[in-house]
């Protein structure tokens, strides 16, 4: 491989890392919410799959990916209201309840699937995303191709890292988030509906991982494959331990996991000879490893977990 080859790969590397690392990233901003509120949402992948499945539905419908996008979201809000009104106000397992989450989706959207687009193999015509290039930025060399020509969620993933970021840390409404995760009662004692917390952490939580889902399905497959999130939400919830609850942390975990996915594509195209079950297995192989490394050394909100009850 020469110079030239060489940079090739490392451009067309880079811009699929970023590609791979979009889904988990935005589903992981929406989890660091979640966990900051003190509530464990291991429903994630459920609610992903859901989210690939009813934004193809919306954009099959109605002829527009912006449908398909809002179908996706709007149903997810659904599924997080389920699972706020299971945990935060019967006080249910949150593990049980996010484990029922993820049974839920995969048997809904196998149903769903099949009962609207039927079993053959032809796949109709729907609207998908775009790749858009930003003028002037695209023409930069080597940075232009990786950053500057990508599909609008990957823009805004990466543009809700800063965003979430204020959110949390420099405003009132993210210190009430982490006060609520802290010490519930200390801040129901100041007036703070905590109930009201995380029903909003979790139903905008489970939106943002509605939109990962549909990113996959309408980005970066262009239409629905039964359980096509294969374990990305629960690497979205393996960033958020990785990235110690933050939001620049989970970018750099996202970052991580998606350049081992985006290596095990690499790989395949280059004819390694390396047998592909080998190759699939890198971004799981990946997480299992930043797992064992990290878990011990992240601390997640003291009342994780932990259903909050008034005396």
């Amino acid at each position: 491989m020469g110079n030239e080859g060489l940079l090739n790969f490392i451009v067309s590397f880079l811009a699929t890392d970023l590609r791979c690392a979009t889904p988990i990233l935005i589903a992981a901003l929406g989890l660091v919410f979640i966990e900051r509120s003190g509530v464990v949402n291991i429903g994630v992948e459920g609610t992903m799959l859901i989210g690939s499945l009813l934004g193809v539905v919306g954009s099959y419908m109605f002829g527009s990916v912006w449908w398909g996008v809002l179908t996706a979201v709007a149903a997810t809000a659904l599924i997080g209201a389920l699972f706020a009104y299971f945990t935060v106000t019967l006080g249910a397992d949150q593990v049980v309840t996010g484990t029922a989450i993820n049974i839920l989706g995969m048997g809904v959207t196998t149903t769903l699937n099949r009962l609207i687009f039927g079993l053959d193999k032809s796949i109709p015509p729907i609207d998908t995303f775009k790749v858009i290039s930003i003028p002037v930025l695209s023409k930069i060399p080597v940075l232009g191709s990786v950053l500057f020509q990508q599909m609008l969620p990957v823009y805004v993933a990466f543009l809700l890292v800063p965003v979430a970021h204020v959110v949390l840390f420099r405003t009132p409404f993210g210190l009430t988030v982490r006060s609520v995760g802290e010490h519930p009662k200390a801040a129901d004692t100041v007036g703070i509906n905590v109930w009201k917390i995380r029903y909003a952490t979790v139903i905008g939580g489970s939106c943002l991982a509605g939109l990962a889902g549909c990113y996959l399905s309408l980005g970066v497959l262009s239409f629905f494959i039964e359980n096509m999130v294969a374990g990305r939400g629960f690497i979205a919830l393996a960033a958020v331990i990785f990235g110690k609850y933050t939001p620049l942390g989970a970018l750099l975990a996202a970052l991580l996991f998606g350049a081992g996915e985006a290596l095990q594509y690499r790989f395949q195209a280059l004819g390694s000879g390396i047998p592909y079950q080998f190759m699939l297995m890198i971004p799981y192989v990946l997480t299992v490893a930043v797992l064992a490394g990290f878990v011990g050394k992240s601390t997640p909100p003291a009342s994780s977990g932990v259903p909050y009850t008034k005396e």
